[in-house]
C-alpha cells in the first residue's frame, strides 16, 4: 500500500471512529443478545462492515457496560487507530468474513445455550425443520475446533460458511452473518431456536430429515417470501 492509499484508509477509519449512529447499533446488537439470554458475562462479539473495515465490540467489556465510545474502528488487516480499546480477540473471523463474503454487512458470534451444547457434541443441525433454509443451506454446519482468536479458527469458520450464512463452532458456540445487524441477529436467534428443537428431538428419538428436493423447494419459496420491493419503473 502506497502512502496515498494509507492516508485514505486512515481518513476512513477516523470517520468510522466518529460514526456515533453505527456505534449505537453495535452496542444495541450486543445488548440484544444479553436481553435474549444468548450471551452472558463477557462472552460473544458483534461487528458491522464500514467503508474502512469494520466496527467491532472490544474485548473484556460486559454487554451491559458497553458504550458507543468503546466500540473499536479497525481495518480488515487488524490496523487500529491509537486511543481505542483493544478489539475482540475474535476480530480475525469477522474480518475474514467481510473479505470473503461480499454480501455480509454484519457478524454475530455468541455462546447461546442450545447451539453451544450441540457444538460441544460436534453435531451440525440437519434439515429436520424447513427453517434451516433461512441460513441458505441444507444444514447449519459445524466448523472444526480451533483455539479462540486464532487464524485457524477463522479458516475453519470460512470453510463451514462456504455454502451457509451461519455455523456452529465446535466446542465453542455459534456464528451468524447478515446484510445488516438486524438480519444477523435474527439469524443467530433462529439458529438457537433450531438448536433447541434438534436437542429436543434427540432427547425423544431420531429426527426425520427433509431431503434435498424438499429443501430446494423451500429455498425457492424463501426467495419470493415477504414484502417485495416494487419493480423499477422505466
Amino acid at each position: 500500500m502506497n502512502d496515498t492509499s494509507k492516508d485514505k484508509t486512515i481518513d476512513k477509519m477516523k470517520r468510522d471512529q466518529n460514526n456515533h449512529e453505527s456505534r449505537l447499533q453495535v452496542v444495541g446488537a450486543m445488548q440484544s443478545l444479553l436481553d435474549q439470554g444468548m450471551t452472558s458475562g463477557k462472552s460473544g462479539n458483534v461487528s458491522m462492515r464500514t467503508a474502512a473495515g469494520m466496527l467491532i465490540t472490544p474485548t473484556g467489556v460486559a454487554p451491559a457496560d458497553l458504550t458507543p465510545t468503546q466500540i473499536v474502528a479497525m481495518a480488515l488487516d487488524g490496523t487500529v487507530e491509537p486511543g481505542q480499546l483493544l478489539p475482540s480477540s475474535e476480530w480475525r473471523m469477522h474480518a475474514d468474513i467481510y473479505r470473503n463474503k461480499p454480501g455480509a454487512g454484519a457478524v454475530v458470534h455468541c455462546h447461546s445455550n442450545y447451539a453451544t451444547m450441540l457444538a460441544c457434541a460436534h453435531r451440525a443441525i440437519p434439515a429436520q425443520h424447513y427453517m434451516v433454509a433461512a441460513a441458505g443451506s441444507d444444514e447449519i454446519p459445524l466448523a472444526e475446533y480451533a483455539t479462540f482468536g486464532s487464524q485457524e479458527l477463522s479458516d475453519a469458520n470460512l470453510a463451514a460458511l462456504s455454502n451457509a450464512d451461519a455455523c456452529l463452532l465446535a466446542n465453542h458456540g455459534q456464528l451468524a452473518l447478515g446484510e445488516d445487524l438486524v438480519a444477523a441477529l435474527a439469524l443467530a436467534s433462529l439458529v438457537e431456536e433450531l438448536a433447541f428443537w434438534y436437542w429436543g428431538v434427540l432427547a425423544i428419538g431420531k429426527p426425520h430429515v427433509l431431503n434435498r428436493e424438499q429443501m430446494d423447494e423451500v429455498k425457492e419459496l424463501f426467495a419470493g417470501y415477504g414484502q417485495q420491493k416494487p419493480a423499477d419503473k422505466r
